[in-house]
């Protein structure tokens, strides 16, 4: 199917997935890298221009970043800003559901390292493993993927939900939020 321009997939799960990153032109195309929050590209991914960084729970809400479940809201979803239209950033929850409920097979597409993800249905989507973005460096691109959701940390001022996946394992963590990771939008 297709909302706003872009392509999605339905897995068979709550929300459908986009067939490629935010910012890529297919589905093993990289795409852009965004810090948690922000909604353009950098040059710089640190503490010093990363706006949310050491920012609380109840700070976050009362300066907008998140509403009242946790979740960035439409103004600071790099999905959202980007695609518009009812596209946005998966929650941790939404995250959960396609680590737990879908065949993850490690495997390349088009010389692209990254995890076919089955749904439910037979249906699949292409993560490519597109590393990150740390000070100006691109690190483990090819072996790593480390994917935004728009749920804050659990503990900290500094940390933001995500998914993260080597050949071997594929599981949900906590990383800092200047950190700039891919952005895999979903639709209802």
């Amino acid at each position: 199917g297709k909302h706003h321009g872009h392509e999605y997939v339905d897995l068979g799960l709550s929300v459908k997935w986009a067939i490629s990153n935010l910012g890529a032109s297919c589905p093993e195309d990289y795409g852009h890298y965004f810090a948690w929050g922000e909604t353009t590209t950098k040059e710089i991914y640190d503490e010093e221009s990363c706006p949310t960084y050491g920012l609380g729970y109840s700070k976050l809400q009362s300066e907008g970043y998140i509403g009242d479940k946790g979740n960035l809201t439409a103004e600071y979803d790099a999905a959202t800003a980007n695609w518009g239209g009812d596209w946005r950033m998966p929650t941790d929850k939404e995250l959960d559901e396609l680590r737990t409920k879908c065949t993850w097979t490690w495997t390349t597409n088009n010389d692209v390292y990254g995890y076919n993800v089955v749904g439910p249905n037979g249906n699949s989507i292409f993560l490519p493993a597109a590393g990150s973005r740390s000070w100006s460096s691109l690190m483990f691109d090819g072996s790593l993927g480390n994917y935004w959701s728009s749920t804050h940390g659990e503990y900290e001022d500094y940390d933001a939900c995500y998914l993260y996946f080597h050949s071997g394992v594929h599981y949900k963590s906590y990383n800092l939020r200047d950190n700039g990771q891919s952005v895999r939008p979903v639709v209802k």
